[in-house]
């Protein structure tokens, strides 16, 4: 059963627990256990700050081999589905399994509702912030029940990117432009954008970001939408809370930094004093180390290639390419001991770039593409019908009492 193991399921039962769900509790033969035998018996099982290593879970949809540097989805390498499928293809097959020979997945039409909402945000707001409010004034007006469906997860992946267009051309002071149904997601976006076809380059181009930004695995934003899945919440509470993980820098934010980084170096001639600089000072370098990957991330070999065959990118990509072999050689040479291989970030700053994307847009463009991986996972996780809910080690005072007046 997906997202249940094996330990899981023999699991023996707990001294006392309480069902959550109905609120019911059910208790053990057993004496109750004082706070420091409680204590002893918490301690005695494995913990790992944030999670990490923890097996939370069985998934067919997707493996992150984070050792040999591969990223497949249901089978299928990063590489292939970049260069042959689109990223309608590519949610179907998450959704699904099933490989579609053809797949059409438009922009949704804004309802009336939701455009009203975005118009009485601020033109400051921050990008993700209006499509996580959006994307809830949306669920809020259709009715999404539990358990989620393939049909909610289309309509949720379609109606993100016009609402993210929306927002982007208000606070420009811009009419909204009206989806066009004959383009796919990526495309479409762009033409709600900027209100005129885009170049069949840079569509493609987002395209293929919008394939290697699909899915990964138990990453933060996933599991947060697992664990309101989990609950029997809707489908589209589960992708708002999702936004809310990615929106944190940890996780959805470094592509708009590489293009800050790489303004700063300026020419390849200053790349390697600067990147001296930086590490001698503490800092992080954008685009490279990644929680999983101790190899080249797929991700990043396949976007190089996009960004290589972008137009009006030559020289800052040129840039980017020689940065990138400095950078390796020095974080080989300064940090020995650490793996800090090039990320996704690193080429998907180079592609949102090249098409045109403010920078400020780039995590929200991220989470447009990650709606196919989320909604995937809560369907999947949704059919074990089982509520995360980990423990935790308590580390307060022991037994006390309130002072007699």
């Amino acid at each position: 059963m997906p997202g249940v193991t094996d330990t899981a399921k023999h699991a023996p039962p707990t001294t006392s627990h309480a069902n959550e769900a109905d609120g019911a509790a059910t208790v053990d033969a057993q004496p109750p256990a004082t706070s420091a035998q409680a204590a002893t018996a918490a301690e005695a099982r494995p913990y790992s700050p944030g999670l990490e290593g923890v097996i939370a879970g069985e998934s067919s949809i997707a493996l992150v081999d984070g050792t040999a540097g591969r990223l497949l989805y249901r089978g299928y390498p990063i590489g292939e589905l970049v260069e042959h499928g689109t990223y309608g293809q590519v949610a179907e097959l998450l959704w699904t399994g099933t490989w579609p020979a053809h797949a059409h997945l438009p922009c949704a039409h804004l309802p009336s509702d939701v455009l009203a909402v975005l118009l009485l945000l601020p033109p400051s707001t921050h990008p993700m912030d209006a499509l996580r409010t959006g994307l809830s004034a949306w669920g809020a007006g259709r009715g999404m029940n539990w358990p989620p469906t393939l049909e909610q997860a289309r309509a949720v992946t379609a109606i993100a990117p016009s609402i993210l267009a929306a927002f982007a051309r208000i606070r420009q002071g811009l009419e909204p432009v009206e989806a066009d149904a004959k383009l796919d997601l990526a495309a479409g976006f762009l033409y709600q954008l900027r209100g005129e076809t885009p170049d069949p380059a840079a569509a493609r181009a987002l395209d293929a970001y919008f394939v290697v930004g699909a899915e990964h695995g138990f990453n933060a934003s996933t599991f947060t939408a697992l664990v309101i899945t989990s609950t029997k919440s809707d489908l589209v509470s589960g992708i708002v809370g999702a936004i809310g993980a990615l929106k944190g820098p940890l996780h959805g934010g470094a592509p708009s930094e590489v293009v800050d980084q790489l303004s700063q170096i300026g020419t390849p001639e200053h790349a390697e004093a600067w990147l001296r600089d930086a590490i001698g000072r503490g800092e992080r370098l954008m685009g490279f180390g990644h929680r999983v990957y101790k190899a080249y991330d797929p991700r990043a070999a396949a976007l190089r290639t996009v960004a290589e065959g972008l137009s009006g990118m030559a020289d800052w990509l040129a840039l980017a390419v020689e940065v990138e072999d400095v950078a390796l050689r020095v974080l080989a040479e300064l940090k020995p001991d650490h793996i800090l291989k090039t990320n996704v970030e690193y080429y998907a700053a180079a592609v949102l770039q090249g098409v045109g994307l403010p920078p400020d847009l780039f995590p929200a463009t991220f989470a447009l593409a990650r709606h196919a991986g989320w909604t995937a996972h809560c369907i999947e996780y949704a059919a074990t019908s089982r509520l995360i809910r980990p423990d935790v080690i308590y580390t307060g005072p022991e037994v006390r009492h309130l002072p007699v007046r």
